[in-house]
């Protein structure tokens, strides 16, 4: 059972930075056999991609509306994966999710991710 739960998401002028976390917990295996990413559904939309980082933290993949103001980073001593959102802009307001997947590499795909959590309320106010 892996259980993740986000934070730090808010309310935030356009132009303005947020930093969002995921705390993970599992019985089966840990934090560093997991590849996480963090993917974002807006009101009437589905969810979508933003970024995805490997096991190790070595590699890293963005969207490309984020690549540049967003960064993805994992720290496997804490059990914890970060999105550091810059720039924001008002395109940018949803709920965003983080997921964990029994792949180790970075991964795209919503459907490779086998844990969700409960999601963070991203707005971002123009």
């Amino acid at each position: 059972q892996v259980r993740l739960v986000e934070s730090g998401g808010g309310l935030v002028q356009a132009g303005g930075s947020l930093r969002l976390s995921c705390a993970f917990s599992g019985r089966k295996f840990g934090f560093s056999d997991y590849g996480m990413g963090w993917f974002c559904q807006a009101p009437g939309k589905e969810r979508e991609f933003v970024a995805a980082i490997n096991s190790d933290g070595g590699s890293t993949d963005y969207a490309d509306s984020v690549k540049g103001r967003f960064t993805i980073s994992r720290d496997n001593a804490k059990n914890t994966v970060y999105l550091q959102l810059n720039g924001l802009a008002p395109e940018d307001t949803a709920v965003y999710y983080c997921a964990a997947s029994e792949y180790k590499i970075v991964i795209v795909d919503t459907a490779l991710y086998n844990y969700w959590g409960q999601g963070t309320q991203v707005t971002v106010s123009s």
